[in-house]
């Protein structure tokens, strides 16, 4: 048995090298010019024919990657909806697995920042966003446009930032990095002693942030979803979500989350600030958060066990 990620060619000659083995892929993405995360966000250009053929590049090998395989695996249902139809047809769907003993609530979480004088518990009114790295894919510049309507509103709030200032994804800005360009597009209209980048975190750290949080905004372009959007589920956050595909899967408006459109600033202020102010109202949305994950991502009983079926199956097929 083989368990492999081809996104950067790991694949290509595997079965060449081992050629009775079972080849299981990680389908995580299939990429288009159009319809996905490219083109849709209009304050930036549509994709050139350079571009283009970059993505035509990477494809290719996933194409490779799809034909070898015996059985693919993809995370969520928007992320398989990518895949060529035939590819479809030989891959199923199981989630990585949250560990939800883990990423439980604890009412007990503290994060203290000695630096800045501040200790932060449950109970206190703070707003969190997270990405691996603070860029448009993931929303930062919408995020960081609704934050001085958001703490005009809320004078006694603290927002924590969590990410790089590297690029995960798309392109690189002109110069400097887009957790500088969108901040000081909105500096003067923020509380700096009230705003907290912490960069890249430890996991606890990252957990106890979830555990905290009384607002938790979650944005991201039709694109690979964030293991931290179920995370911040998983631990009972309440969650403000961009009405995108990929959220989509997860998050149903007014039950276990809260959706606004992705380019909508006024009503992502007006959402964050109605959870900030009334955070009792959300009780039922925290626990049926959780329930989600527990009953559709858990890793003990959901994710193992699918990974044990194809396992079998892939064994009374060889």
């Amino acid at each position: 048995m083989i368990f492999a990620h081809p996104g950067w060619g790991e694949v290509l000659f595997l079965k060449a090298v081992f050629p009775k083995a079972r080849l299981v892929c990680l389908m995580e993405y299939f990429y288009r010019p159009q319809g996905q995360d490219m083109g849709f966000d209009p304050e930036f250009s549509a994709p050139d024919f350079t571009e283009q053929a970059r993505l035509i590049s990477k494809n290719a090998n996933l194409l490779l990657a799809m034909e070898a395989m015996d059985h693919g695996v993809s995370p969520m249902p928007w992320q398989a909806s990518t895949l060529p139809v035939w590819a479809q047809a030989k891959t199923r769907l199981i989630h990585d697995g949250i560990d939800t003993s883990v990423c439980r609530p604890d009412s007990t979480a503290q994060l203290s920042l000695p630096d800045r004088g501040i200790t932060i518990r449950p109970g206190d009114e703070v707003l969190t966003f997270v990405a691996r790295n603070l860029e448009p894919v993931r929303g930062y510049h919408i995020f960081m446009r609704a934050l001085p309507e958001i703490m005009a509103t809320r004078p006694n709030l603290k927002v924590f930032i969590v990410g790089g200032q590297d690029v995960s994804y798309g392109h690189r800005p002109p110069s400097g990095s887009y957790r500088e360009r969108y901040l000081n597009e909105v500096v003067s209209r923020l509380d700096p002693s009230r705003v907290f980048f912490l960069g890249k975190v430890s996991y606890p750290v990252f957990l106890r942030l979830m555990q905290i949080t009384r607002c938790h905004v979650y944005l991201t372009y039709p694109f690979v979803l964030s293991w931290s959007l179920l995370e911040a589920m998983s631990v009972e956050a309440v969650v403000v979500g961009s009405r995108t595909a990929p959220v989509l899967d997860v998050i149903e408006h007014g039950k276990n989350g809260l959706l606004v459109d992705f380019f909508d600033v006024a009503g992502l202020a007006k959402q964050v600030c109605d959870v900030l102010a009334y955070p009792e109202r959300y009780s039922g949305i925290r626990q049926a958060a959780r329930q989600t994950v527990l009953e559709r991502f858990d890793l003990q009983d959901v994710s193992l066990p699918a990974y044990a079926e194809l396992l079998k199956e892939c064994y009374s097929t060889r």
